[in-house]
């Protein structure tokens, strides 16, 4: 098979370790393995992440990678892969890459010849749709929608057409917000919300868009959300009309 870049001599790999999102036991025997192995570790949140790697006695140097950091802190990672360090980078819940700064850490990395691996494990927007209820066959993750109110607007208005099943992170201050212009631009569609998922307080909440607005109106939102809305319904083919 031909690969389109070659992996560096005698350089370290980036391995990409998905960590729990809550619940301490959700982690791979192999994510342990990788974490107690590496030269360094990459993280978020150094104190967040430390106690996670002392519980599973991971004693590699931590390196803080963050957004507020990641165009500094990339480079000086891939010097030290390229001079033959193992580094595991992790986020603060999940797989990182995914609504995380790890795409620029990744792509500088491939850039440089250097083996990236993935050690698969946790995502919430993965296991918040495998319990949904609502289609799995085809879906698209959008992440967090813009803040300012125009530019969600305008990102909803693209999503009018969608017929996939939507998915969408969004933090409890934001949430009621989100609903609101979610139900505007798309109708009173089926929505399912996964609240604190393996977590303590873990909920599913679900019906319509507004159903699940007045619900969390009523209770003020707490913890990490991933809402799921329903795709447009595709028209059902008249008769006469090739199914294919």
């Amino acid at each position: 098979m031909h690969h389109q870049y070659t992996t560096a001599v005698n350089s370290g790999k980036l391995h990409i370790v998905a960590t729990p999102i809550g619940n301490l036991e959700d982690i791979t025997l192999r994510a342990i393995t990788v974490l107690r192995n590496v030269d360094i570790i990459a993280c978020e949140d150094t104190r967040h992440s430390g106690k996670l790697l002392k519980h599973y006695g991971a004693r590699a140097k931590l390196v803080s990678y963050h957004d507020h950091n990641k165009r500094n802190a990339a480079p000086e990672l891939v010097r030290l892969m390229s001079e033959g360090a193992n580094v595991a980078l992790i986020t603060d819940a999940g797989t990182p890459g995914i609504s995380d700064p790890a795409y620029l850490l990744v792509n500088l990395s491939r850039e440089s010849c250097i083996e990236v691996v993935a050690i698969p494990g946790p995502c919430a927007a993965i296991a918040a749709l495998s319990i949904s209820g609502l289609p799995t066959d085809r879906f698209v993750f959008e992440g967090f929608l813009p803040i300012k109110a125009g530019k969600r607007r305008a990102r909803l208005d693209s999503l009018k057409n969608e017929t996939r099943t939507l998915v969408f992170y969004e933090s409890p201050h934001r949430l009621l917000k989100s609903l609101a212009a979610l139900s505007e631009a798309l109708g009173e569609r089926r929505c399912v919300i996964a609240r604190e998922i393996t977590k303590i307080h873990e909920e599913t909440v679900d019906g319509t868009l507004g159903q699940v607005a007045e619900r969390f109106t009523n209770d003020r939102p707490r913890g990490e959300f991933v809402v799921l809305v329903e795709g447009r319904r595709e028209r059902t083919e008249g008769p006469g009309t090739d199914p294919d």
